[in-house]
């Protein structure tokens, strides 16, 4: 009988170790498929890498550092994961210096990498094979009562529920990046040849997804 409870009680600790494990892999990044798009296929990397991450660094011009770039660590939306438009949307404060420098010069660039998915592996986040995109453009703030402002929130809420409860004297307000420039690089070679166009109207139901490659 002592036998059996050692090792029931092994079990057990194995079995919450194991639920432990998983509940930190979830609230560590965003859950990401095994399969993505073929690297050859251009628009449908970029919408898929966007809608699968949840957060990148924004880049402002700050007229503080006399016009020095100003690069934060921000979330960002374009919808669930697969379900996305390929627009990010952004709540931010104009107490922090991204939504402030954005008033007085919208050029602005969100960089994000593939490795917050943990699809490269272990490879690092610089290597070629672990995808990276720089979105170029102008952050524009959003009317509060439009109705992009209404998806805007839709779309961030949805991907990041603790902003319902940011402080409401913090004068939060709902950005988007209207892209200009796109720049990926998914492999080796260079950067990947795409437009905003290709990349805006990528239909994300035909993504011909494969498995991740290999070197």
């Amino acid at each position: 009988m002592e036998l059996k409870s050692l090792v029931n009680s092994f079990i057990v600790l194995l079995f919450l170790f194991f639920v432990v494990g998983i509940q930190n892999s979830v609230q560590g990044r965003l859950l990401s498929s095994v399969l993505k798009p073929h690297r050859n296929d251009a628009p449908a990397y970029a919408r898929w890498l966007v809608s699968q991450n949840s957060w990148g660094v924004l880049n402002t011009i700050s007229s503080d550092l006399g016009g020095a770039p100003f690069g934060n660590v921000v979330s960002f939306s374009d919808g669930l994961p697969n379900e996305g438009s390929g627009v990010p949307y952004f709540y931010l404060t104009t107490l922090d210096p991204t939504a402030s420098n954005a008033l007085k010069d919208q050029r602005s660039s969100l960089t994000i990498s593939e490795y917050p998915l943990g699809t490269c592996g272990k490879r690092d986040p610089e290597n070629p094979v672990c995808a990276k995109i720089t979105l170029t453009g102008k952050l524009v703030v959003l009317d509060n009562k439009s109705e992009e402002a209404k998806l805007a929130k839709s779309n961030l809420f949805s991907k990041h529920p603790e902003m319902k409860g940011w402080p409401k004297d913090h004068n939060f307000q709902f950005f988007k990046l209207e892209m200009e420039d796109i720049f990926m690089i998914n492999w080796f070679g260079g950067p990947k040849p795409l437009t905003v166009d290709e990349y805006l109207h990528y239909k994300q139901n035909n993504l011909a997804l494969v498995q991740s490659d290999t070197i």
